[in-house]
């Protein structure tokens, strides 16, 4: 099988808002190049990510997130079998977890229903499936479910989203996933400070003019930005964690369209802010993953003449030029899916795509790479 590493850069311009934000309610920012940047964390694009899934994914093939793996458990037990109690569901599932160390038994109430782990445990919609059907077999067998078989069910049938993300089980090391995916923080391509805006709210039941004034005061902070995002997807890792290469082109081809169309929803109802990337390049490597960042060091400061995006476009290529030629790091192959004439000093990067076009033609080179036909 062939190395395969798929990495995916983007310049995406945001308007006013606060995608994500500090615990002080504050946009977040990074230092950069000397220069406080915008920035949307790693884990909150992830999250716009895996959610996206939904919609381009099999419920099959995706997992879920939970402390609450009692519930979660306790209602495929249930949906096997209807006679049981919601009780005798819980209990069942709370075993299961017993018996695979991951929570402990409550001596008081050994019988809690809907117990939680002590962490979000990750695990797929398959595995959970898995899990439900042993314990129901265990229960009429009178043989418990010991932590051996626990381990055999929650190592097999990953999901797509535990393949790409990973999994990490401090419990249990030995059920970890390796993350096939890496994605970086996006940062801004320029300089930022962030603004506040003073708001207030009528209280619409003030008809009174003497009762006059705002119902409500207050201040959001924000900024606007133009974000280099990137991301790397191990083609070769993902296919030992899925398995197959059917299941592997499918993953990567809904990461590049997740990529492309997701977007954190902080105070997503206040601003408004949900862009598409004003230019996509995907390139695929045989050697290892490349971080383009270094195009924006020095911070991009916009002129009369030029903005921005047509600013960042011009420096991504340049640097993307350089770094390659001297490292001798061609790509395999090469697409790039841009809007208008802001973004054409990217045009010479690789084969000008729409993203439809783009997502299926490197869903054929993966499965070329793979050995499977297109």
């Amino acid at each position: 099988m062939n190395r395969a590493i798929i990495d995916v850069y983007a310049l995406q311009t945001v308007p006013p808002s606060n995608v994500n934000r500090d615990d002080t309610g504050s946009p977040k920012t990074a230092v950069y190049g000397g220069v406080r940047r915008a920035r949307v964390s790693s884990q909150a694009w992830k999250r716009a990510m895996r959610l996206a899934f939904k919609d381009l994914l099999d419920r099959s093939q995706l997992g879920e997130r939970t402390k609450r793996v009692g519930e979660s458990l306790a209602e495929r037990i249930k949906a096997l079998d209807p006679t049981l109690t919601q009780e005798q569901a819980s209990s069942l599932a709370t075993e299961v977890f017993v018996a695979g160390g991951l929570v402990k038994a409550d001596k008081k109430k050994p019988e809690a229903a809907n117990v939680e782990s002590g962490y979000l445990l990750f695990l797929s919609h398959r595995q959970l499936d898995n899990l439900a059907a042993a314990a129901l077999e265990a229960a009429r067998n009178g043989s418990p479910l010991d932590k051996n078989k626990f381990k055999a069910l929650v190592k097999s049938d990953h999901s797509v989203d535990i393949a790409m993300f990973g999994r990490m089980v401090a419990d249990m090391t030995d059920i970890n996933v390796d993350a096939a995916c890496q994605v970086a923080h996006a940062i801004s391509v320029h300089g930022v400070d962030n603004e506040f805006d003073y708001f207030t709210a009528v209280d619409d039941r003030k008809q009174d003019v003497a009762e006059s004034g705002a119902g409500m005061i207050g201040t959001i902070e924000f900024n606007s930005s133009t974000l280099f995002r990137y991301a790397t997807v191990d083609v070769n890792a993902l296919h030992e964690t899925l398995g197959s290469a059917a299941a592997t082109q499918a993953a990567v081809k809904a990461f590049l369209t997740a990529f492309a169309r997701s977007m954190p929803t902080g105070k997503q109802n206040t601003f408004a802010h949900r862009t598409l990337p004003d230019a996509i390049i995907v390139r695929m490597r045989d050697t290892q993953p490349i971080n383009l960042v270094g195009a924006f060091e020095t911070p991009i400061r916009e002129t009369e003449e030029s903005g921005r995006i047509k600013l960042a476009a011009a420096a991504l290529a340049e640097h993307t030029a350089a770094v390659e030629n001297a490292y001798g790091e061609q790509p395999v192959a090469s697409w790039v899916t841009r809007v208008g004439d802001q973004t054409s000093a990217l045009a010479d990067l690789g084969k000008a795509v729409t993203l439809d076009e783009l997502v299926n033609e490197v869903g054929e080179r993966i499965s070329l790479t793979l050995g499977q036909p297109a």
